[in-house]
């Protein structure tokens, strides 16, 4: 795995373009990781399966096409649970804020 430069880690920690926000199905609006975290840590089972399934892992998605963290997208794909998936994300945050 490349190592994350500095830039790299600011860029991942800061919000993204308004036309790359994640918008949830239950209406919240994620402009950033640390917004995912919280938003993986406080959603409904229901929220997290209708994001995360067989079809689609939306999450995954956005983290490796909008927010460019390889790393945590596939950390993402592990995930079975939003639990899971929050700590994955805040686990991922605490390293990026070292960095950055």
């Amino acid at each position: 795995m490349p190592k994350v430069l500095k830039q790299d880690a600011q860029k991942m920690l800061g919000k993204v373009p308004d036309e790359y926000v994640f918008r949830c199905c239950d209406g919240r609006i994620l402009t950033n990781m640390l917004e995912l975290g919280v938003a993986l840590g406080t959603m409904s089972d229901e929220i997290f399966a209708y994001h995360v399934n067989q079809a689609k892992n939306d999450f995954t998605s956005w983290v490796r096409n909008i927010i460019k963290d390889d790393k945590l997208a596939n950390d993402l794909l592990k995930a079975t649970n939003q639990k899971q998936a929050a700590y994955r994300v805040v686990a991922r945050l605490e390293l990026l804020k070292k960095l950055g």
